[in-house]
């Protein structure tokens, strides 16, 4: 049976590719975040998830879209080296703080972000 409150509960994530990245990039909000979140199994996001979140935003605004997932997982690193560096983003991100992160932000994750081999344990 059509629940029509979950339909309009969960109208945002219609706007995602198969992978899960948004469409339309200019709607992007902390409130659909929220939903993204929900959906990806996160019970709350912290102050680290927002700082991630927003450093990938702010990455992709000033750069585009990044060409490899390396050269991002490298700034991410240096930028939470005293929290534990990568074991600390993956953490936070299980799915891969570049991918998932990316989905989270609404902008394009780089190519074959989402690849196994970079530690998504799915």
């Amino acid at each position: 049976m059509l629940d029509i409150n979950h339909v309009i509960n969960e109208a945002a994530l219609h706007d995602l590719d198969p992978e899960g990245n948004m469409y339309d990039l200019d709607h992007w909000s902390p409130q659909t975040v929220k939903r993204l979140a929900e959906a990806e199994g996160f019970e709350e996001l912290t102050e680290a998830h927002w700082r991630v979140i927003y450093m990938l935003r702010n990455l992709y605004r000033e750069h585009g879209r990044p060409a490899n997932v390396r050269e991002v997982m490298k700034i991410l690193e240096r930028e939470f080296a005293d929290e534990g560096g990568q074991s600390f983003l993956y953490e936070l991100f299980p799915q891969g703080p570049v991918s998932q992160g990316s989905r989270l932000a609404g902008v394009l994750p780089p190519p074959n972000s989402s690849d196994p081999s970079f530690g998504w344990s799915g």
